[in-house]
Parts: C-alpha cells; structure tokens; sequence
C-alpha cells in the first residue's frame, strides 16, 4: 500500500532533513519501482490466495522471507534497537498492522476503493502531528485536510443508509491501514535519527508478529497447497517486499519528502490500470469523486509538508 512500508508503505519521512537532496533519474526510478509494485502487489496476493494461501499465511510467509536480508542489512548497527524502545514497540505495531491490514483489504475488497481509502492517511498524519508533534496544519495543510475530509464523505456516503459509514471489511481494514501508515510516520519522524536498517528489521518484524499472532488467535489449520504457492509467497516478499523497501528508503533519503509524497502516489496510477486491465471491478461516480478530493488533498499535503520545511530551514 503502498499505497501500505519500511517494510513497503512506511518510509516517507524516514530520514533526517538534512538527508535530502535535490534528487535525480536514480532516485526518481526507485520511487516508481516502488509505487508500481505497491499497486500492482494485490494481483500475486490474489494468485496465491487462488492456490490456497489465504491473505494472513501469505501475509506471514512473504515478511518472514523479507526479515531474513532485512536482519543482514540491520546487523551491523543492532545496538540502535536498544535506543527509544517505547517508540519502536509502537512502530513495530503500527507497521505490521498497516501491511497486514492492507493485504487483507485488497483480497477482500474493490482494488481502487481500498487504494483511495488507505491513501486517507494524510488526514490522519494531519491531525497526528497536530496533536503528538504539536505542528500546526499551515493553510494549505488546512485545505489539504477539508478536501481528505469531503473525499472521504463522499465515497462512503449512501442516501438509503445514511451517515458516511464503511460499508464492509473490506473498507475498514483499509481505513485501518492508512491510519496505521500516519502513526508509524509520525513515530519516524521522531526516530529520524535512527539508522535505516534496524528501521526497516521493525516494521518488517511487526508484520510477522500481527500477521502470526492472528493466526494464533484465530486456530487457523496449516493450509495444504502446493510448493509452487509457498515458493512464491517467499519470492514475493524476499525479493519483491525487501526490494521495494529499500527502494524507497533510497529514494526519499535523496529528495524532499513532499517531491517524494507526490511520486509515491503514482501507486494509485498503477492500481487503477492494473485492476482495469486485470478485473472485472468498477469504480462508481462516487468513488471518482471522493477519490479525486483524496489526492488532491494528499499532493496539497505533500506540498504543505514542503512548506514547513522551507520555513524550518529559513528559520535556521
């Protein structure tokens, strides 16, 4: 979801201001690979669930495959997990909500409506900073806010049931989701300090532990489904999963954050073509609309992030 992390969703504001540069052709590529592969993932997730592998097993397997580089890339600077351990706990949640949240969302609902749904997560992040981080929405953080807002309203909305409410499962893991995406910001943003690798081992890891841990608790049996469905779960995160994640780890460390938010929503771009050309699903005048008022509300977002920053760095 990413889009939905470090481990694939979580990254943007992951490194420190002063990481960033102007960007470039590389930077920019690793960004898209990223935001591709985020909204085109639902199609092998669907494919494996067709093979017997259910959304939380598929879930659970690929971030196992994605924890194994992602300890050999966090190894040599582990001592940075015993730093601000209330803060990582949280991130390790937030993250392994928000992906296991969004996998089970797209095998569960209309691909585009989960995608514009998560991508909510900038009114969330919004009222996040405000409240934890004591940041002020500027004007057009303001804005961004009332347009998130309205496109949310309008694509829950149904006369004959009144109040803008999810009308599904579907719908509330990928509200869910996109919360889970604002908090684990928001706590990055506070961790900026914090080295990449063990960042991406936690998020990572909290997949693995919300994932299990709801297999446990629901007494799910072993699933009987052939080799070629666990090698690919394993393919899927170990090579798609960690590679993404380090992609944009890449990327937004060599940009500003809100020239990197905008690229990231080409997650969308790539979701809406992929499910056109893959599915039989439709998108609503409605879902246009609210959708609509969504981005929308996530570039004024980004650029109201570029914004503080400017100020930030003017006030230096």
């Amino acid at each position: 979801m990413s889009s939905p992390p470090l481990s694939g969703h979580s990254a943007t504001h992951s490194q420190p201001p002063a990481a960033h540069t102007a960007g470039g052709t590389l930077p920019l590529l690793a960004l898209l690979y990223t935001a591709c592969f985020w909204g085109v993932v639902w199609y092998p997730l669907r494919l494996l669930e067709g093979q017997g592998l259910g959304g939380l097993w598929a879930t659970l397997v690929m971030f196992l495959a994605a924890s194994v580089p992602a300890l050999l890339l966090a190894w040599p600077q582990r001592a940075a997990l015993t730093r601000h351990p209330a803060l990582l706990l949280l991130l390790l949640l937030a993250s392994g909500w928000m992906n296991t949240a969004f996998v089970l969302a797209v095998l569960e609902g209309n691909v585009m409506r989960v995608m514009l749904l998560f991508y909510l997560s900038p009114l969330w992040s919004t009222l996040l900073g405000w409240l934890w981080l004591g940041e002020r929405p500027s004007a057009t953080g303001w804005v961004a806010l009332v347009l998130a807002s309205a496109g949310a309203v309008a694509m829950l909305w149904q006369p004959s049931l009144g109040l803008p409410w999810p009308q599904g499962e579907a719908d509330w893991l990928a509200l869910s989701a996109g919360l889970g995406f604002s908090i684990a910001n928001v706590v990055l943003r506070r961790l900026q300090h914090l080295p990449a690798g063990p960042r991406v081992l936690v998020s990572v890891s909290g997949v693995v532990l919300v994932a299990g841990g709801w297999l446990l608790a629901s007494g799910a049996a072993w699933p009987t489904v052939a080799p070629v469905a666990w090698l690919g779960a394993v393919a899927l995160g170990g090579l798609g999963i960690f590679s993404a994640a380090v992609a944009v780890v890449y990327g937004v460390s060599r940009m500003p954050v809100h020239r990197s938010a905008v690229i990231l929503l080409f997650e969308l771009v790539a979701a809406a073509a992929s499910s056109l050309w893959l599915t039989e699903e439709s998108i609503g005048r409605s879902e246009w609309l609210g959708g609509g008022l969504i981005v929308l509300g996530a570039y004024l977002s980004a650029r109201a992030s570029g914004e503080t920053a400017a100020a930030q760095r003017k006030e230096r």
